[in-house]
């Protein structure tokens, strides 16, 4: 970089900041983004006003997302005119899947923007960054052949160390199912897996960090196929056991999952390995076969159903979180009766749920009978005061249990800490329980919609 740089070419006394949309993966994206720009000399700032870069990190899933960044801009575009009558500059950058699916189109409905690029070019950041700085508006939205993930650069233990003691890991990215209501397969590309080598290196340095619990992240991450020893493809129940003898590495999580990819090796990794938290994400969508064909799910609410009950075989008292998409074109009163019928039958700990909102581009976006609004948000009020009550319900069935608890990070009040249960809830602790970093045994006392309180067992 030319403006302010040493003698070694990395600049100096640059800030950054880096605002993250939207799903875990964007989280792991701009932590890896902040280890590329530090490396090239920048610090991170908490305060935007203060960078001399800025980064929009954006997500494309839900409704009206590009015109959130749109309206962020121009907030971030006042900073940057403020900055410059003080006689100091503001690049701004727009990465993430709203940079894919828009591309020049943000640049040109945004002039202020000065840098564009999608989720598969962060590894030439710094060369992107550099133009921009000296004034070349640049757009990179190629999906290339070359892993990014080998030419990023590795994070410092000091980064590292910074992100706490549970942390997430990319190791799946892209999807090759095509959904008809989603936009991944045109924003992250088709399904690339990291190699088990460069996954267990990573594990490796978090653990040697502090890092006691590891959440593998995908869009489909159980669609995990890497290449491990002696070329050999391995599935993500293989990579699960290697990952579980990384010293220091005492929990296992992962998600995204698709029901079609939940393999025998993978179910009985949960029955046979302690590591491995006893949750697992498993988004169905929609409990109607005929809303399940339409939306190109590759399974039947059956299959759905079969591999919980398999899942539960191995480890019974698994908690299953999943997502739900309400009003998809064509849904009848009947059809929607048909996932309240699976979310009883299931018994949901956590989930996530929508009204469809078309995406352009997506085959679902063009259906015939698309739902009015009014009646998907009144099945969407009647479908989360459903999903409400079983994770109330969940939560209550924990009191005056004993769990092992990862003690994560200070409370709001003084002297609590948060800390997370095997099943991903929030329980708030005193701090005399512990440090930081220790997992320790706690008996629930209190149990509220969205956390628990423990108390030292």
């Amino acid at each position: 970089m030319t403006n302010n740089s040493d003698t070694s070419g990395k600049v100096v006394d640059k800030k950054y900041f880096v605002k993250t949309y939207g799903c875990q993966m964007n989280v792991y994206d701009s932590e890896r983004i902040g280890d590329a720009l530090e490396a090239e000399g920048y610090v991170v700032t908490a305060d935007m006003s203060e960078a001399d870069l800025v980064l929009l990190n954006t997500c494309h899933i839900r409704e009206k997302a590009a015109e959130k960044v749109y309206s962020d801009i121009g907030r971030i575009k006042k900073l940057k005119l403020a900055r410059e009558e003080a006689g100091k500059t503001m690049t701004i950058g727009v990465t993430g899947c709203v940079a894919q699916a828009e591309g020049k189109e943000i640049i040109r409905r945004a002039p202020v923007v000065d840098l564009v690029a999608g989720p598969q070019t962060y590894h030439k950041l710094p060369t992107l960054v550099a133009d921009a700085v000296a004034g070349k508006k640049t757009v990179e939205t190629e999906f290339e052949i070359e892993n990014k993930f080998t030419k990023m650069p590795v994070a410092t233990r000091a980064q590292t160390r910074s992100r706490g003691v549970a942390a997430f890991l990319t190791v799946q990215e892209g999807c090759d199912k095509f959904c008809t209501f989603c936009v991944v397969p045109y924003t992250r590309g088709s399904e690339t897996s990291r190699s088990v080598g460069q996954v267990i290196d990573e594990a490796e340095r978090l653990a040697a960090a502090g890092v006691r619990e590891i959440t593998l992240l995908g869009q489909n991450v159980n669609a995990w196929h890497g290449l491990g020893p002696s070329n050999t493809e391995w599935g993500l129940g293989e990579l699960l056991y290697k990952l579980a003898e990384v010293d220091g590495i005492e929990r296992l999580r992962y998600m995204t999952s698709h029901p079609i990819d939940m393999d025998e090796g993978l179910i009985a990794a949960h029955g046979e390995l302690a590591s491995l938290m006893p949750y697992l994400h498993l988004p169905v969508q929609a409990g109607s076969d005929k809303i399940l064909k339409a939306m190109n799910r590759h399974h039947t609410r059956d299959d759905y159903l079969y591999v919980i009950e398999r899942m539960r075989a191995v480890r019974p008292d698994i908690a299953i979180s999943g997502d739900f998409i309400v009003g998809f074109p064509g849904e009848s009163e009947a059809d929607f009766e048909e996932t309240l019928d699976i979310i009883r039958q299931v018994g949901y700990a956590s989930a996530f749920s929508f009204k469809y909102s078309p995406r352009p581009g997506t085959p679902g976006a063009g259906m015939d009978d698309q739902i009015p609004a009014d009646v998907a948000g009144e099945r969407l009020q009647r479908l989360q005061a459903l999903l409400n009550q079983q994770q109330l319900d969940f939560n209550k069935n924990c009191l005056d249990s004993e769990m092992d608890v990862l003690l994560e990070k200070p409370g709001k009040r003084e002297g609590q800490l948060i800390a997370r249960s095997p099943y991903l809830q929030s329980v708030i602790v005193d701090r005399s329980v512990g440090s930081v970093g220790d997992i320790v045994r706690v008996k629930i006392t209190e149990a509220a919609p969205n956390s628990l309180v423990g108390i030292s067992a």
